[in-house]
């Protein structure tokens, strides 16, 4: 399978759904992201900074739970639609009486520049990108070296109730495709990542009506296929639609996939003469000193 997945995405149609306002992060992002910030107790290194990916989208109740497990580190909030980036300001800048306001701890609203964080934190993002070696490309680019990713994103198995009723009525599908776990560790070395550890679970939540299932969906995201219906659609299709879903058992299945990885210090090229700068050699025999399974 080709590491240029997912190929189904409409570029256009995800800058449209980027502009879309967000004030609050959809409960299962929330429940994804206290899940992935459990895999932290697995993790010595305690980052003295951190970057956190689009949080109004991806948790703010998250950002919460990662600020009270690292109190003493850097923070950066990084959102690029104005109307989140004030939202997300507004709601986690720290008030003037607070001590944290003082000693440093203010969260800064901008993208980390070049090596600043030691973990960037990005939430159920991934999968609705239509270029994502351009994203994780960023991703690696903000990171230290010996610093760590943290991600989730939807897999494949996503929707499988929707997209086959979807099918056994001769419509186009629901959603665009998502990604399998093992291509994600393809394209994150790649990008130049080390280590990659991917794994899933699947969720399965249940909903009183059909239209409580259809808002739920409309809060997680928006079908990115390029070869989705083009106009708008008609309320008897809506009206069909809820009369179909009424049929069937109204759950829905979500895969999540958990990604986590390593940017490894960069490799010297090596080639018949290779001249290094008098930085690179004490830089490198740094690396040396200080590698763990050095004797």
């Amino acid at each position: 399978m080709p590491t240029d997945r997912p190929p189904t995405i409409d570029p256009i149609a995800v800058r449209r759904w980027q502009r879309l306002p967000a004030s609050t992060s959809p409960w299962l992002h929330e429940e994804v992201a206290r899940r992935m910030q459990e895999r932290l107790d697995c993790i010595k290194l305690q980052p003295a900074s951190w970057a956190h990916w689009e949080p109004v989208r991806g948790g703010m109740q998250a950002h919460a739970l990662l600020a009270q497990r690292y109190p003493q580190a850097d923070c950066f909030v990084t959102e690029f639609e104005p109307g989140r980036a004030a939202h997300a300001q507004a709601s986690l800048a720290k008030p003037w009486w607070q001590p944290a306001r003082w000693l440093g701890r203010q969260p800064r609203f901008e993208v980390p520049t070049e090596g600043a964080a030691q973990m960037l934190w990005a939430n159920m993002a991934l999968h609705m990108t239509h270029d994502p070696h351009a994203l994780m490309a960023q991703w690696h680019q903000a990171l230290a070296v010996d610093g760590f990713l943290m991600f989730s994103c939807l897999g494949p198995d996503t929707l499988q109730e929707l997209r086959g009723l979807y099918q056994s009525l001769g419509w186009g599908a629901p959603a665009h495709e998502f990604t399998d776990m093992h291509d994600w560790g393809d394209m994150l070395l790649a990008a130049g990542f080390a280590d990659p550890v991917m794994d899933m679970e699947r969720i399965t939540l249940t909903f009183e009506t059909p239209e409580r299932l259809l808002q739920e969906l409309r809060g997680l995201g928006r079908n990115l296929h390029p070869q989705r219906f083009a106009g708008l659609r008609a309320r008897q299709w809506h009206a069909q639609l809820q009369q179909e879903l009424a049929k069937t058992p109204l759950s829905l299945t979500f895969e999540v996939v958990y990604g986590h990885a390593v940017k490894p210090a960069p490799r010297l090229d090596i080639r018949a003469e290779t001249v290094l700068s008098l930085a690179q050699m004490r830089e490198t025999l740094h690396q040396r000193k200080n590698y763990p399974g050095k004797p």
